[in-house]
């Protein structure tokens, strides 16, 4: 469960890092209460994740997931450059993500 719960909490962090964006610097109140409270859970269930899985594990794991999800909705949502470097460096992070979760002892 620990596992899911640091999925969401990832999921999370990739909806306040793009709405970070919508935000306009947090001069447009929706984006931004919407954006502070993705903020906050994804914190939160990262904390409740890290009961069981390792901190180091949990964390890049998090921030792993966030930075793919945000990348990737970079390319889609906001036309982003999606070059085979940078794709290719994704999938450099998208290997470490699976690395860590099947070496993980939780």
């Amino acid at each position: 469960m620990s596992w899911v719960i640091l999925l969401v909490a990832g999921l999370l962090e990739i909806g306040w890092a793009i709405g970070l964006k919508y935000t306009e610097g947090f001069t447009r109140l929706w984006p931004s209460l919407g954006t502070g409270l993705a903020m906050v859970l994804s914190v939160f269930l990262l904390g409740i994740a890290m009961k069981q899985i390792p901190v180091g594990t949990a964390y890049a794991v998090w921030t792993g997931i966030g930075a793919t999800g945000t990348v990737i909705l970079g390319i889609v949502l906001l036309g982003e450059p999606a070059t085979l470097l940078r794709l290719g460096c994704l999938s450099l992070i998208v290997a470490g993500i699976v690395g860590l979760k099947l070496v993980s002892s939780s």
